[in-house]
Formats: structure tokens, sequence, C-alpha cells
């Protein structure tokens, strides 16, 4: 499978375009390099240096106990009083609380609700430069065909913290030709309406590119199941960058036998090559 020639000035533009702004939202004032914690929430009210209150988590959702004086905003309305409920939030659900020049993220991840403090100041966005990665280069741009299950399958898949599991739905597997040889990789729903997406490891894994996955966006698939595939733009996740990341890691029969020499390489932060 291959696709048509492109304009290649054109093609670079538009990757580095891509590449800026996920730079722009990495390193954005509450992205995730702002991050300075993370903590596991338990029913036992725990008091924390970067951020107010006394919080704990149970069946009936996460909780915060707030000192007199202190307050927070959630959705443009403020937060006073002694207790606030934010109730149950969902398996990879986020809310983001406002509190002075910070952010306050509160999540559910693998089962776990969570506190995530992100500030400004944090050393690790205010010392980022960039993230390096290969040129852009079309031949990376392979056509494939999505092959959907009949029904989607839950699929249970580890993640950067020991111990933590992810389940995703997937609607199926995208498969391609590359360097002589057919592959498949387990696809789950994409950001895009309709779109997909591929974590996944390759033999440059733990040499040129981060260890532990890389993760790619595919377009909704035409009405015959085609897609093109774009190794160009295999984007690092938050855990290339930080310890505090619980993302997850690709599924099992995710790691290509072949050297995807295109995307994000190792960042600079761990160890990366300019």
């Amino acid at each position: 499978m291959t696709v048509p020639d492109v304009d290649r000035v054109s093609f670079v533009k538009e990757w580095e375009d891509w590449h800026r702004a996920k730079e722009e939202v990495l390193a954005g004032p509450h992205g995730f390099l702002a991050i300075t914690s993370l903590h596991w929430l338990t029913p036992e009210p725990s008091v924390f240096e970067d951020a107010p209150g006394a919080w704990s988590a149970g069946p009936a959702g996460v909780l915060v106990e707030l000192p007199e004086g202190e307050e927070l905003t959630l959705d443009g309305q403020v937060i006073r009083g002694r207790r606030h409920d934010f109730g149950v939030i969902a398996e990879r659900d986020s809310l983001y609380v406002g509190w002075g020049d910070a952010v306050l993220e509160v999540a559910k991840r693998g089962g776990n609700d969570i506190l995530r403090p992100r500030h400004p100041g944090s050393r690790l966005r205010t010392e980022f430069t960039y993230t390096p990665a290969y040129e852009p280069d079309p031949r990376w741009v392979v056509a494939g065909r999505f092959l959907p299950f009949a029904e989607s399958r839950p699929v249970t898949v580890g993640a950067a913290v020991e111990g933590l599991e992810h389940v995703y739905d997937s609607p199926g597997e995208v498969e391609f030709e590359l360097a002589g040889a057919r592959h498949r990789l387990t696809a789950f729903n994409g950001r895009a309406p309709g779109g997909l997406m591929v974590l996944f490891t390759d033999r440059t894994s733990g040499v040129t590119t981060y260890a532990a996955n890389r993760s790619l966006q595919i377009g909704a698939p035409g009405p015959d199941g085609r897609v093109t595939i774009d190794f160009n733009r295999a984007g690092n996740l938050p855990c290339a960058y930080t310890d505090l990341a619980t993302c997850p890691l690709p599924p099992a029969g995710n790691r290509l036998p072949v050297a995807i020499e295109a995307g994000e390489r190792i960042p600079l932060e761990r160890g990366g090559r300019p």
C-alpha cells in the first residue's frame, strides 16, 4: 500500500504546525509540564504542600475540606466553606479547579481518585525548550486499512505507574505494509470524531525514541475502511517527560519489528539528544 506523492514544502510546514501546537499544550501554563505532584486520594483526609485544604476520596467521590478564608473556582463558580463534594468522577475524566495562578486536576485513573496540582512555576515547565524529533519525511506516510471488530472489545493495558491498569474499548485493528511486511495494530478511539489512536513501540524504542510508548492519531476511515497512517506524527505521551503521569502502555502485540525513524524522539529531560 502506498500514498500519493506530496508537496514536500507543504508537508513539512503542516508537520511543523502540528508539532508546535503539541508543544504549546504540553508546556502551557497549566500543561502537563506544570504538574508538581501526583497524590493518590484515600478515605483519610490528607494535606499536601502544593494544594489547599485536606483531600479525601471514597465511594461517594472526592471531598475537600477548606480552611477558613481559602477558596477555589470550578467552571467559573467560587467554592468556599469548610467542605466541598466533587462527587464521583468517571474513569479518565478530570476536573480542573482554580487556585490562585495554579490549577488542581481532580481525576480518576485506573479506578483511583487522584489530585495533580499544576503550577506555572514548575521547574520542569520553565526550563523546557523543545522535544527532539526526526525530520518529517513523506516516506513514513503509509496507506492502511481499518479492520473493525463485530463489536468493540475491552482491552486491558498496563500503565506508566507500576501496578496500575487501564481498560480501553477497541473498535478494531489497523493493517498496513511496511518494510516489505504486513503489520496490524490494535486501535482505540481517537480524539477526532470517528478517528483512531494507536499506542506502539518499535525497534527505536529505548534507543532514539521513548522506551515505553508512543501514540499516533489516525483520521476516520473512509467508506471502504482505508486510512492514512503518518508516522511522522508519532508523539510522546506525558510519561516521556515526567514520572507524574499515568499513561497507558501499548497493548500486547503492538510492538513493530521495524525501526520507525519518524516522529518525536526521547525528550531532553530523559537524556535525549538534540
